[in-house]
């Protein structure tokens, strides 16, 4: 999946992140261009509304809204074989909701990943 940033004109897009709708919310847009027809919300991923993209935070890399916690970090330490418990003890500022939402997020984030 590429992310892009909307143009200031709305209609030229460069390959930096994110596109922010009118609305101000952030989307993931795949590189087939299916997300021209934004309008009907087809070829488009929507960010769960506990996760945030904001190229000041970061880098640009997804984020628990509100922290400077990355989801790669989430999913990282989970497949390293960190428990939740372990998680919630050493980042006071997650909640389990958090984890959970880091998950699903990474989920339709592949579900929508092009691969060659």
């Amino acid at each position: 999946m590429m992310l892009v940033r909307a143009a200031q004109d709305h209609h030229q897009q460069q390959a930096v992140g994110e596109v922010r709708l009118p609305d101000e919310t952030l989307v993931a847009v795949p590189r087939d261009n299916s997300h021209r027809n934004q309008n009907r919300g087809e070829g488009t991923m929507a960010l769960p509304e506990g996760i945030e993209i904001n190229p000041k935070v970061m880098l640009g890399k997804p984020v628990i809204r509100g922290t400077r916690i990355p989801v790669e970090l989430i999913l990282r330490k989970l497949g390293e074989g960190a428990t939740e418990h372990e998680l919630l003890d050493a980042y006071p500022n997650l909640k389990a909701e958090d984890i959970r939402t880091a998950m699903i997020y990474a989920a339709e984030a592949l579900a929508h990943e092009e691969f060659v």
